[in-house]
């Protein structure tokens, strides 16, 4: 008889239950991941030890979904959102032909992976001032991954070339990030969370210098929050960008787009 794995030996109620008792909302959902994932009974028992004590499920699987990818997450490290997979639809509509693509803010990576699996042969360049990001973005990111505050990180050579620059940078004003669930204020690292006082510093900074190192016809994508966009649109004409606000209700997403004239 083969032996058993935690998905047959194991019922999912008391996974359930447990789930639910720690108020996950989708506890069936997260017992089936759990189950598929764990390699033994005890290795399930930590990982719904984890998981019931707050960490995030993507950090207990170790890996998160994003637009069709299976990216690593560490400890520590910001989680991809699924509405972020908006932007990446976004950047492959806009530049289908892009064959320079820039990665700030990066965090996992997961971003920069998901534009270079769509778009083939294409060099890739990420960057994150936090180490333990650009740590975990060298296990999702074929290309080159860098270290520094934002275009700080790049080497000089990209500007003016950049056909797809896509910068998830943070936007939670800072009063609010005590706001934000246990699962981000606790587990995701400050940097990738607060945007300063209205949530737009980082954005006003990216916008600012996009134009020197976006190829012409190139476009910058960043993601902002619905109250936001009108004033991050703002930012992005001031640098001297053509401005376009793409919306998604399906995944409440709002991605602000600056174009650089050929």
């Amino acid at each position: 008889m083969p032996p058993q794995t935690p998905s047959s030996s194991t019922s999912p109620s008391p996974v359930v239950a447990a789930l639910r008792a720690a108020g996950c909302v989708f506890a069936e959902d997260e017992a089936e991941l759990l189950l598929a994932t764990a390699r033994t009974p005890d290795e399930l028992t930590a990982m719904v030890d984890r998981r019931v004590a707050g960490l995030p499920l993507e950090h207990v699987l170790g890996w998160a979904e994003f637009h069709g990818l299976r990216i690593a997450v560490e400890p520590g490290v910001f989680v991809p959102r699924r509405r972020t997979e908006f932007l990446v639809t976004q950047a492959l509509a806009r530049v289908p032909q892009a064959a320079l693509v820039v990665d700030l803010c990066c965090g996992s990576g997961a971003v920069g992976a998901a534009l270079a699996a769509a778009l083939g042969r294409v060099e890739l360049h990420a960057a994150d001032i936090d180490p333990a990001a650009v740590r975990c973005a060298r296990r999702n990111v074929t290309g080159h991954v860098h270290t520094g505050d934002l275009f700080e990180a790049l080497p000089g050579e990209l500007r003016g070339r950049v056909d797809i620059l896509a910068a998830n940078v943070p936007y939670v004003p800072t009063d609010a990030v005590a706001l934000l669930p246990a699962e981000a204020r606790d587990h995701e690292p400050l940097t990738a969370l607060d945007g300063g006082a209205d949530g737009l510093d980082l954005l006003r900074r990216v916008a600012a210098a996009a134009p020197d190192w976006l190829a012409p016809g190139g476009c910058l994508f960043v993601e902002t929050s619905e109250h936001q966009a009108p004033t991050a649109v703002e930012a992005f004409t001031r640098a001297g960008l053509t401005a376009f606000l793409a919306e998604s209700e399906e995944l409440y997403a709002h991605v602000v787009i600056g174009a650089k004239g050929a």
